[in-house]
């Protein structure tokens, strides 16, 4: 029997697979297809997803793949004539310790992260693997899959299961979970190209919001580009994927002699969570658990962030270590962080309209600002709740990711912090004496393998402290680099750690 068994290997169903093995657990992933699809899909990858590269120990191979920075690198939204209104240039550097977003290949990463999972011991790989069948007790989870022809049957066990199989995941469909729709169904053109020289093609990606149609140019990695076309009342998906209409949208941009089409598709850019995220031993992770228009490019990244939320949490409960109610945990911080992502990308879509209607002459047909468009000047929205000291309400600092400065351990090596924190939970104070622990309280967190740091010991090289150090001498990070909670006149450090001991259902132990 193996620990956990993955149905999908897709980027999600990979990480997933290479977090739980990372922790020390033995993993199966059963997969329908032989070979990864050869589709760029997903096209960018935030700072969060670069830090969680960076934690498995993979992030400088990763970042092999990213697109390099490029001059004049910017999002505009613009005007009928591509004429910009307002944007932002793309830093290099961003609180994660990585760019804020980065383009890739999505073949590419696939490649990359099989590759990692085939090197990884502990994790096997079955392809061509149907699963059919999917049954629980209360110890454990029983699959049956067959060959693709549907020759072979297998059964598999594992103590836990997640479906990382897509949008219209088998594993969702069998545990009865419905589509919550969180209102926004619009069927786009979705353009994949090869530019060649010549192309001219602009340099800055743009939501332009032409009266005529709305539509989306990426710079994606070069020599690729991507345009999304919004498909107008009336027209057909056939239509719209017949050759005189592609070149007929893409025309205004570049003649056909400077580029070979890759892809052209027909997606309905669809707003949706499941309506649970976990059915006993069984969880949903990735597109088989939401959905998301692709304005923010966050679809894949709130996959990975699915991944990373299970990898610390299955591994304590599956030790004995916590009780299965931490998982309970799981639904309520991604769910709702996943609406807030919907929330900010049908934003985008919503202040895309409303401009187009400003250019034609109409009423705004939304109440929106500009600064809708960018997440509200943040990378990514906090947790709500969950596994936290309280629940954030927009102005703490709990629920918020820890910044990840570069640094240099005082006569020692530089690395980004993450580095200096290990693998589980951490405490961050400025000082020495901020650090300090009673007795019950160093017992605890001995159990959970945390580390201490006092920021004393290093040196700024790139970046800045986390901004919650100016108000908290310390503080208590999770595994996800999510702060827990800091010191404060009405919270001792102890007073931390018994707390993150409660929410955790930690066994056996004595929580003050």
């Amino acid at each position: 029997m193996h620990d956990v068994v993955i149905v999908g290997y897709g980027p999600v169903g990979a990480v997933m697979a290479l977090q739980l093995a990372h922790a020390g657990l033995r993993v199966l992933i059963l997969e329908r297809g032989t070979e990864p699809l050869d589709l760029p899909r997903a096209v960018g990858l935030d700072g969060e997803t670069a830090r969680m590269f960076q934690r498995l120990g993979i992030g400088d191979e990763m970042a092999k793949l990213y697109q390099p920075p490029r001059e004049g690198d910017a999002v505009w939204f613009t005007n009928s004539k591509h004429e910009p209104l307002f944007g932002m240039e793309m830093p290099l550097h961003g609180a994660n310790g990585w760019r804020d977003m980065v383009f890739f290949d999505q073949p590419e990463l696939e490649a990359a992260l099989r590759q990692v999972v085939a090197a990884e011991p502990r994790i096997e790989v079955r392809l061509g693997r149907k699963v059919t069948e999917l049954g629980q007790d209360a110890d454990r989870v029983q699959l049956t899959s067959t060959a693709v022809d549907g020759d072979d049957p297998q059964t598999h066990e594992g103590a836990w299961a997640i479906g990382c199989d897509g949008a219209s995941s088998f594993v969702r469909e069998t545990l009865g979970i419905e589509w919550e729709s969180l209102g926004y169904d619009q069927d786009w053109l979705v353009i994949d190209v090869i530019q060649k020289p010549g192309a001219g093609l602009p340099g800055v990606t743009m939501q332009v919001c032409d009266p005529a149609r709305l539509a989306t140019y990426v710079c994606v990695k070069d020599p690729n580009r991507r345009w999304e076309f919004q498909v107008l009342p009336g027209e057909t998906r056939e239509e719209m994927l017949r050759p005189e209409k592609i070149r007929e949208l893409l025309d205004p941009w570049t003649s056909a002699e400077y580029y070979d089409l890759r892809r052209a598709a027909v997606y309905q850019f669809h707003a949706a969570n499941a309506a649970a995220w976990r059915a006993g031993r069984v969880f949903l992770a990735g597109d088989a658990a939401h959905q998301t228009p692709p304005f923010l490019g966050q679809g894949l990244n709130a996959g990975f962030r699915d991944a990373v939320n299970l990898g610390w949490k299955i591994p304590l409960v599956h030790a004995g270590l916590c009780e299965a109610s931490l998982l309970d945990s799981y639904a309520e911080e991604r769910d709702a962080h996943a609406r807030d992502l919907v929330d900010w990308a049908v934003a985008i879509g919503k202040l895309m309209e409303t401009l187009a209607a400003r250019e034609a002459g109409l009423p705004d047909p939304y109440q929106v600002d500009q600064s809708s468009g960018y997440g509200q000047g943040r990378t990514a929205p906090p947790l709500r709740g969950g596994v936290l000291m309280a629940a954030n309400d927009d102005t703490s600092a709990v629920g918020v990711q820890l910044r990840q400065p570069s640094v240099r351990e005082k006569g020692g090596r530089a690395e980004r912090l993450d580095a200096f924190l290990g693998d589980g939970f951490a405490i961050v104070g400025q000082r020495a004496d901020d650090i300090a622990l009673g007795a019950e309280a160093a017992a605890v967190w001995e159990r959970l393998g945390g580390t201490i740091l006092a920021l004393e010991d290093f040196e700024l090289t790139e970046g800045e402290w986390d901004y919650a150090l100016d108000q908290h001498p310390a503080l208590l990070v999770r595994p996800d680099r999510f702060l827990f909670g800091g010191v404060d006149a009405d919270t001792s450090l102890d007073d931390l750690v018994f707390a993150l001991a409660r929410k955790l259902g930690l066994r056996d132990t004595t929580v003050g």
